[in-house]
């Protein structure tokens, strides 16, 4: 067990759609917030807690170390049967989710914050809201148009998400409610 848990965390406000400032965070690991652990996994927020992996020629990126070769495997995977895979995001501190406070800011970790999601291409897999079904009402919130066909662009059958899922991974797309994260996957849902 590391002897500090640090991060640097942002919060989402739903009034300006967007996320303010960034707060950086340093306390002893003995003293997490029962908020700093994920139940489900038990990965943390720390930055102690996350492992960097890297597949030439994607960017590195970070997941909690507990699912670092999980996920690793499946990207590679993926690459080695043609998956067109352009940029991965993983761990970053973030409360989107949650009730939201007076000021307008979700009060609660998402599943990245906790190294357990990742987001696939999402340069063509975005992030939308007022999205029951995908349709001309869906609003992009984050990254790129999602528009099936083009390359990069994940689909129900595509060999990406079948290989997340088959692994016990969710993936955003198929999200119920007002959202679909096309990029997104996690073990613990949305």
């Amino acid at each position: 067990m590391p002897s500090k848990c640090t991060y640097e965390m942002q919060v989402w406000n739903v009034n300006q759609k967007k996320t303010n400032g960034i707060t950086k965070v340093t306390h002893p690991y003995s003293a997490l917030a029962p908020d700093e652990r994920d139940p489900v996994t038990g990965c943390t927020v720390c930055s102690e807690d996350q492992e960097s992996i890297s597949i030439p020629p994607l960017p590195r990126f970070s997941v909690c170390y507990q699912l670092a070769p999980r996920v690793r495997s499946l990207i590679e995977m993926a690459v080695q049967r043609g998956a067109l895979i352009f940029a991965i995001e993983g761990y970053r501190v973030v409360k989107s989710r949650g009730v939201v406070d007076q000021s307008g800011n979700r009060t609660e970790f998402s599943n990245h914050s906790f190294g357990t999601a990742i987001d696939i291409n999402p340069g063509q897999n975005g992030l939308y809201d007022n999205c029951i079904k995908f349709g001309p009402d869906c609003h992009l919130l984050r990254g790129g148009r999602w528009r099936i066909g083009v390359p990069g662009t994940l689909e129900k059958n595509s060999d990406v998400v079948v290989l997340f899922e088959q692994e016990g991974f969710r993936w955003g797309g198929e999200i119920e409610g007002r959202q679909k994260d096309f990029m997104h996957f996690s073990l613990t849902g949305y």
